[in-house]
């Protein structure tokens, strides 16, 4: 090709791009008229009306400004409902396997922080060390003994992709923790791992009911002739949402979650307020006595605390019963909780936080001589190592956890976990997005999560100089007060502001 020929040929080729950039100007243009007359007539938006096309990037913003915060604005320790520095510690031991920063803490000393007592004899490594035997309901057919301190909290599939929920049954049987299955019923995928199952019964009593809502004993029993499942767990509710049922779009209502859940296919899942055949103390502890019976399991319930009479009032019945009738466990969950889907004001401002709510109910257990009865299992944004030992502290005996293992699968905190679109695969049920989740991968951070946290969890243990993390209790624990300084837990720890009667050392 010539110079000359060259030339035309650059000349209709830069013709043809401002030829095709005209055409987009003039069709933007014309969109740029079509939609200010769409906003000058519309009566919704007050803002496209008076300012019509360019209202428009307001909503633009908005939506971009979450991921901009995330990203470049916000500090590692500003963020809700987790921060940066608590989501990259997840990260980073998912990865690593092991918990190793340079230099020094950049945590800032907040009223109400535990702070550990450490001994001036510490345990050494290669002592031997006493773990007394654990084991949940030593009355029952077939009683637990859990091997891991931290385990994964309720969710279920639905909630989850299949994906999510193959990564955790894998990762849980990697790990020797459990993995409770939440109120969607039992699913392959929960089963597929081999790992050990607490099955929870919502308030629908998804996968072993009736279509009012009452327990299908038939059902259970079948659900419970799986080795796999080790305990059956009686949801009143959790600490993101109490007082209302759980919530499944119907557009993550498939054939199969359909035949799992015992529900119509494409109909919305949701679950009552409250278990329909328990109004009461009396007509709650009958229904453990059923599923315990059926099952053959321990069986525990899981609730947010609110009201404290109304939990007395069950201890009282209890009492009266015989402390056979008793749950064999209880799983207190905070009220920041987290979920997928619900009202702000049960998310924002309805539950007693863990922080209160779990030594007031040590505290009530011990008054009413039912400690030794009632195992705790403390829930609720409860992710770091740390947080867990505070829990052991003040009255735990095991620790539950579902958002931290959410991270482990690569959870972004992006918020989306209420729609189909979930840009880690995790809460969708988009065959697109799910690809991405790899349950192999996943399942090895989920295993290097839990073993991190356990180790973690003993070395502070016996950094105060205890045999294991269940012998730590309150001498071990102080909490930074608003002034800055601390003071033991035991001092600034008052239970009687919350009961309207007698003190607790006197009621019984």
């Amino acid at each position: 090709m010539d110079i000359g020929s060259f030339a035309d040929f650059a000349m209709r080729g830069l013709e043809l791009l401002g030829s095709i950039f005209l055409f987009v100007v003039a069709a933007l243009a014309v969109c740029a008229v079509i939609l200010f007359i769409h906003d000058k007539t519309q009566r919704k938006n007050t803002i496209w009306r008076n300012y019509p096309v360019v209202g428009h990037f307001r909503n633009l913003f908005e939506t971009l400004g979450e991921f901009f915060r995330q990203y470049f604005f916000a500090m590692d320790r500003e963020e809700m409902p987790f921060n940066r520095a608590e989501r990259d510690w997840v990260k980073h031991v998912c990865k690593k396997g092991k918990d190793v920063v340079p230099f020094g803490s950049t945590k800032l000393f907040q009223p109400g922080m535990p702070i550990f007592a450490n001994g001036l004899f510490p345990k050494l490594d290669e002592e031997d060390r006493f773990k007394p035997p654990f084991i949940i309901g030593p009355g029952t057919p077939h009683p637990y003994k859990p091997t891991s301190f931290f385990n994964i909290s309720a969710m279920s599939y639905g909630s989850l992709s299949k994906p999510a929920i193959q990564a955790l049954s894998h990762g849980a049987q990697m790990a020797g923790c459990y993995l409770n299955t939440g109120e969607g019923g039992v699913s392959p995928y929960h089963l597929e791992g081999g790992c050990d199952i607490v099955f929870q019964l919502g308030t629908a009593k998804f996968g072993a009911r009736n279509d009012d809502a009452t327990l299908n004993e038939e059902k259970l029993a079948k659900v419970c002739e799986n080795p796999n499942i080790k305990m059956v767990e009686i949801k009143l509710s959790q600490g993101a949402k109490p007082g209302k049922g759980g919530i499944l779009p119907a557009a993550k209502v498939s054939a199969e979650i359909a035949e799992i859940r015992g529900i119509p296919e494409g109909e919305a899942a949701l679950s009552p307020n409250r278990h329909v055949d328990a109004g009461n103390a009396d007509e709650l502890l009958d229904l453990i006595d059923q599923v315990r019976r059926v099952s053959g399991r321990p069986t525990g319930i899981k609730f947010c605390m609110g009201q404290v009479a109304p939990i007395q009032d069950l201890i009282d019945t209890i009492l009266k019963r015989g402390t056979a009738s008793a749950p064999d466990y209880i799983a207190l969950d905070s009220g920041d909780g987290g979920t997928g889907a619900a009202p702000m004001p049960l998310i924002d401002s309805t539950g007693m936080l863990i922080e209160d709510s779990l030594p007031l109910l040590h505290d009530m257990l011990v008054a009413a001589d039912l400690r030794d009865r009632i195992k705790i299992i403390a829930a609720g944004k409860l992710i770091t190592s740390a947080d867990v030992a505070w829990a052991f502290c003040v009255g735990a005996d095991m620790v539950n956890n579902a958002r931290g293992f959410m991270f482990a699968l690569g959870c972004i905190q992006a918020l989306k976990c209420d729609r189909n679109t979930c840009p880690t695969g995790i809460t969708t049920h988009n065959p697109r997005l799910q690809q991405g989740l790899d349950p192999s991968n996943k399942a090895v951070r989920v295993r290097n999560y839990v073993k991190t946290l356990n180790e973690e969890v003993e070395i502070i243990a016996h950094a105060c100089g205890v045999d294991c993390p269940r012998d730590l209790t309150r001498d071990h624990l102080l909490v930074v007060q608003a002034s800055g300084r601390t003071r033991p837990f035991n001092k600034a720890w008052d239970p009687q502001r919350y009961l309207s009667s007698k003190p607790l050392h006197e009621r019984h």
